[in-house]
């Protein structure tokens, strides 16, 4: 998506007040919701007709993703400036999804999970606060992005766990009124860092576990990963096993008949005690260090990250931990068929593209759109009007992210010794 012009091939033929749509992507989330809100613009539709969420969650680039442009503090403005600009304009969006997932994906163990996203998510609210909204007028909006891993109810109960800290969260320490405010409504996606290019086959049944634990713990969307995604990107034959897998559980199952089908369990209400008192010690270190961009900036929160890591790795090594088909039950198995393939070509097409937009487009507009976005950064105006022109006059996102990484300059991650 490299401009609107790309953005209106995406959704030809889409109704967009007929769908809701979620995009993965941070730093550079509020230029692609501009160009959405342009497409349903252009086409009639009023941007308060629209549902969908972005990422927009920078913090956890900074820990674990490393898809970070600007500094902390810049980047910070531009979630609480789309916050602000949502809440007005686009009052059905979710404008962060605060994600656990990568975290998750690069190391941490369930309890780090829960702790670190929460503190994010304090940071944000903190944010958003601190630039004069209204908790009750955004947090309703916020929703967060979890991982679904193999410990079937060690997963549930930390869905539990998560939705019992926030809300009191949200009512204790921020006085959030309004029974959305303290909602943890949450996405998961089961785990791709469990998933082993040995034996393929068995990560169909490491997904539907993962399912299983997601929905039973409460999930209210999920994405499934398919079975060779630790050899490439999927093939349309395992990507539909994983969206069979979905449907099997939601429509064959029973386990979404009823809200928190485990809840009473004695093993499952005693791991969710475990794990909120657990995450709680965390986020408040965290808090005592000074919040979640202080903790970052510190090194902290990668530290524990990278050390549950190595400790996950030994384990496997060490025989202490079963991987099936990786320490435990090998077969010989022959090289891997059929996997996905993307042609080089789609690469030198997009570069075309860009250069036949740029010979047609009014480049005058543009440099009176990006001029208008300069001269924001360096006030206190919102930046999504400004972002809204640049894009809805052809300019690029890396002209866009080209300004603002001008004027804000580029975060640089410090060296861990």
């Amino acid at each position: 998506m490299d401009s609107l012009a790309d953005m209106e091939i995406l959704f030809d033929g889409i109704e967009l007040d007929k769908v809701s749509t979620s995009m993965t992507i941070n730093a550079p989330a509020a230029v692609l919701l501009a160009m959405y809100i342009a497409v349903a613009k252009k086409r009639g539709i009023s941007a308060d007709k629209l549902r969908g969420t972005i990422q927009n969650d920078i913090l956890k680039e900074y820990v674990v993703r490393g898809t970070y442009i600007f500094p902390v503090k810049p980047s910070m403005r531009l979630i609480t400036d789309t916050f602000d600009y949502c809440s007005k304009e686009v009052p059905k969006w979710n404008t962060i999804s605060i994600s656990g997932y990568h975290i998750r994906e690069a190391g941490a163990n369930a309890v780090q999970e829960v702790a670190f996203t929460l503190a994010d998510g304090i940071a944000y609210v903190n944010a958003a606060i601190k630039a004069g909204l209204n908790v009750d007028d955004f947090a309703p909006r916020l929703s967060f992005f979890f991982n679904a891993h193999n410990n079937l109810f060690e997963e549930v109960a930390k869905f539990r766990a998560a939705r019992r800290i926030w809300a009191r969260i949200m009512k204790d320490k921020f006085k959030a009124t309004n029974p959305k405010s303290m909602a943890l409504k949450f996405h998961t996606q089961t785990a791709g860092c469990t998933l082993t290019a040995q034996q393929p086959e068995n990560n169909i049944v490491r997904v539907a576990i993962q399912t299983l634990a997601a929905v039973l713990g409460g999930t209210q969307s999920l994405h499934t990963n398919s079975k060779d995604e630790a050899l490439a990107l999927p093939t349309e034959e395992s990507v539909m096993v994983a969206l069979r897998t979905q449907q099997i559980v939601a429509h064959e199952s029973g386990v979404a008949d009823t809200i928190d089908p485990l809840a009473g369990s004695y093993y499952v209400e005693s791991l969710t005690n475990q794990i909120e008192e657990e995450a709680m010690n965390l986020i408040n270190k965290i808090e005592e260090l000074g919040g979640a961009p202080a903790a970052i900036e510190k090194g902290y929160i990668q530290q524990e990250i990278m050390d549950s890591a190595y400790k996950y790795q030994k384990e496997i090594e060490n025989n202490e931990k079963t991987i099936v088909g990786v320490n435990k039950f090998q077969i010989e198995e022959e090289d891997p068929k059929g996997l996905l393939r993307v042609d080089p070509i789609v690469g030198e097409r997009q570069k075309e593209k860009i250069k036949e937009l740029k010979e047609n487009r009014n480049n005058e507009r543009v440099k009176e759109t990006l001029q208008a976005l300069r001269s924001a950064c360096n006030s206190d105006e919102n930046l999504m009007p400004y972002i809204l022109e640049s894009v809805e006059a052809y300019a690029t996102l890396g002209e866009i992210c080209g300004v603002m990484r001008e004027e804000f300059g580029e975060y640089k991650q410090a060296v861990m010794i």
